[in-house]
């Protein structure tokens, strides 16, 4: 058994039953994702999903790594971030048979996205139909403008580059 923890920092820690911190995961694809507010997994414990503060959904590939997680070649992977709100993401859950994300945020909405590739099918209390079948077109909802980011196995994690633009200068 693994325990999962989310934490202020964007951090995910993984515990193994005797409370050991096994493994540490910061998101590094290209927006910040701010403090994770909720965390679940598919029902075969394939993929680890997290919500944060900011609106966003981040899903990692845990299957290897849970097979057997003292070999180092098991990895981790994150496969892909995308916003799904503008403000908190309060609770979510993956419907595996269906391949879908169910999010619900503080701004009052309820949507529904493709779990593979972040696309947008609809919300809760929309006059059409949801067309789960249809994943050709990428939309996105009115309050978001972000495309999901498909992180690629080859992908690094992005180097935060500190700049300190204030420098003593004794003369002055």
């Amino acid at each position: 058994p693994v325990l999962a923890s989310a934490h202020e920092s964007g951090c995910i820690c993984l515990w193994n039953i005797q409370g050991n911190i096994m493994k540490e995961l910061l998101p590094f694809s290209e927006y910040s994702s701010g403090p994770l507010t909720v965390l679940c997994t598919d029902i075969s414990t394939k993929i680890l999903l997290a919500g944060s503060k900011k609106g966003h959904i981040i899903c990692w590939n845990i299957d290897s790594f849970l097979e057997d997680p003292q070999n180092n070649k098991n990895q981790i992977k994150e496969k892909l971030c995308w916003r799904a709100h503008t403000t908190e993401v309060v609770d979510f859950f993956h419907e595996e048979e269906k391949n879908v994300v169910v999010t619900a945020s503080t701004d009052g909405s309820v949507r529904i996205w493709h779990a593979e590739n972040g696309y947008y099918f609809g919300y809760f209390g929309q006059s059409r139909k949801f067309e789960l079948s249809d994943t050709s077109r990428l939309v996105l909802p009115p309050d978001v403008n972000n495309f999901p980011a498909i992180i690629r196995e080859e992908s690094k994690p992005v180097e935060k580059k500190v700049e300190y633009p204030l420098m003593l200068d004794r003369d002055k």
